[in-house]
């Protein structure tokens, strides 16, 4: 996996930079409501120093006015600043989430091989939250926080450049701890997503195999393994937790320093006349304004880190290459007739040893292609290399004699079809699977689906009929139930190229009576390749490629082949006597 890492630069260009107008109005407000804040240690001094010293009461009612109208000043802008960048924040996340579910569900199946649902899951909904602080009001508070120090800073040496020279010592080491704890943070938050990645993804396998699990009385080694996940979740924000607590309670000891300096140093210029009482108070509640946001700032830099962190994961995943960002997949696919010719094919998961060696064959449009052979000998790699879910290392596989590494994958698989043997049904109603390739399609086309696959067999004793919820995976449903919804949704896709991954395994001898009536009528004119462990289920087809070891070891009818008496007559012969 990539180690791309999301710089400043990056986050700039792509996140801030695109919503420049929102921020500048967000950064308005801010020195708005920063400034209106200002009025209060000024109002403070003056009522000191000029109004209650001189009694006047009518500049009293004008010093009340100011400070009410700073105050509403400060509500208002701070509303309108929260309304603005957090809902935009919220806009943000949503459209980062999008854009990296896009991502992953066009990356090739090999990366879905080796990284768990859950993980990814994860990845989408967590990794992108963090991105709220940089276009929220977090970074525009960095600014503002930043301004209100500066202007206090200046008003401070007004006052008092001794006092104030006093105060920067401890904010200086304060500002160089804070960096320091920030640069060892951000990996733990890397790394903390990573954790937290691992422990969702192992929690969903855990909820989806629960009845293995009860099966086999293995709850407590689930909860085992859930629980050192979470303990090294929890490692994880420990070490965040200690290095948060360091500079929260470095600013306390730093800033309270300061504090007990400014006590004794301001008390002794007010004893000698060097200080007025009001500019001390004015002076203290200056420092306040200045100090606040240094505090503030360290939370928020926290924050941004861990956004900063997050947005490394992202930027992983959407540095990867997508299947269609093959620069040689040009070609759009128009209707095809079929025909599929393996030449010389080969294929490995690992670069040492190839699974499909040199395989050569030719399906003809229209026919029925049956690969047998023991478990583990390529069937389902050649399976997989026809449906583009892999494409092979050397050799080439043509439709209708053009080069399919150089077809378009999007117009190439409109005409695909596939029933897996364990084919996978999504939550919701019977309809609603039926109609999942072609969700456009007539009540007609619905029917006719349902018809051809005999769906009609078993929602007719249902209440709900195709209205029926399955729950999850088709969990309320019977595996030859499953298996017919499977197939009615193959019918409804009307592919030109068809695979039947061991289509009729799941079935009862009742459903598989249906079942085969219906394969017939889904098979009929287009080009099939069929995988079956049951040789009974394919005497009619075509032709039977025996795959042993990766290679084709014999090929022919069912009639030449038993006639034969080699490989494929065993294995008929075997399964025959079972």
């Amino acid at each position: 996996m990539s180690k791309s890492k999301a710089s400043l630069g990056h986050v700039f260009k792509t996140i801030v930079l695109p919503r420049k107008n929102l921020l500048l109005i967000g950064l308005v407000l801010i020195i708005v409501s920063r400034l209106a804040s200002l009025v209060l240690p000024w109002a403070s001094q003056i009522l000191i120093d000029d109004v209650i010293s001189n009694k006047d009461f009518e500049m009293l009612k004008t010093l009340l006015a100011v400070v009410v109208g700073a105050i509403v000043i400060q509500a208002t802008t701070s509303f309108a600043l929260t309304r603005l960048l957090s809902v935009e924040a919220q806009h943000l996340i949503a459209q980062l989430r999008v854009k990296v579910q896009k991502q992953i569900i066009q990356l090739p199946i090999n990366f879905f091989d080796e990284n768990k649902s859950g993980s990814l899951v994860s990845r989408i909904m967590s990794d992108v939250e963090g991105v709220r602080n940089l276009v929220g009001t977090g970074l525009v508070q960095l600014f503002g926080g930043s301004l209100a120090a500066i202007l206090s800073l200046i008003l401070l040496i007004r006052i008092s450049p001794l006092m104030t020279l006093y105060v920067l010592v401890p904010v200086i080491i304060f500002g160089v701890i804070s960096l320091k704890a920030f640069g060892y943070i951000r990996p733990i938050f890397r790394n903390r997503g990573k954790i937290n990645a691992e422990v969702t993804g192992r929690l969903t396998e855990t909820l989806n195999g629960i009845r293995v699990i009860k099966g086999f009385n293995a709850e407590e080694q689930e909860i085992e393994t859930f629980e050192s996940g979470a303990l090294r979740l929890y490692e994880n924000v420990k070490k965040s937790l200690t290095s948060t607590a360091l500079v929260t309670s470095s600013a306390t000891f730093l800033l309270g320093l300061a504090t007990a300096g400014i006590m004794g140093i301001g008390g002794y210029m007010i004893i000698n006349d060097d200080l007025t009482f009001g500019e001390f108070l004015s002076f203290t509640l200056y420092l306040g304004f200045m100090i606040a946001p240094i505090v503030q700032m360290s939370n928020i830099g926290s924050q941004m880190t861990e956004a900063f962190a997050g947005l490394d994961r992202t930027e992983e995943i959407m540095s990867m290459a997508t299947e269609s960002e093959n620069p040689n997949r040009v070609s759009e696919m128009e209707r095809i007739n079929g025909s599929v010719t393996f030449d010389q094919v080969s294929f490995a998961y690992d670069e040492e040893k190839n699974v499909i060696k040199e395989i050569s064959f030719k399906a003809e449009p229209g026919s029925v292609t049956a690969l047998v052979g023991t478990s583990g000998s390529g069937k389902s790699t050649i399976a997989g290399l026809v449906a583009s879910f892999i494409s092979p290392q050397s050799g080439k596989i043509l439709v209708d004699d053009v080069d399919l590494s150089t077809v378009t994958l999007n117009s190439y698989r409109n005409q695909l079809g596939v029933v897996l043997q364990d084919d996978f049904l999504f939550e919701g109603t019977i309809r609603q699977n039926i109609l999942f390739p072609r969700p456009d399609a007539t009540e007609e086309q619905l029917l006719q689906a349902v018809k051809a696959a005999h769906v009609q067999e078993f929602t007719d004793r249902f209440e709900d009929g195709l209205d029926t919820l399955i729950g999850e995976r088709g969990v309320k449903l019977s595996g030859g139930q499953r298996q017919r919804i499977a197939i009615a949704r193959a019918v409804l896709a009307d592919p030109r190229v068809l695979i039947l991954d061991e289509a009729t395994s799941n079935l009862d001898t009742e459903s598989e009576s249906f079942i085969q009536e219906s394969l017939k009528t889904l098979m009929k004119g287009r080009t099939t390749f069929v995988i079956a462990h049951r040789l009974s289920t394919i005497k009619q087809a075509d032709q039977i490629l025996v795959i042993e070891q990766g290679q084709i070891a014999e090929s022919g009818t069912h009639d030449k082949l038993i006639a034969k008496e080699g490989r494929y007559y065993d294995l008929y012969t075997y399964q025959a006597r079972i």
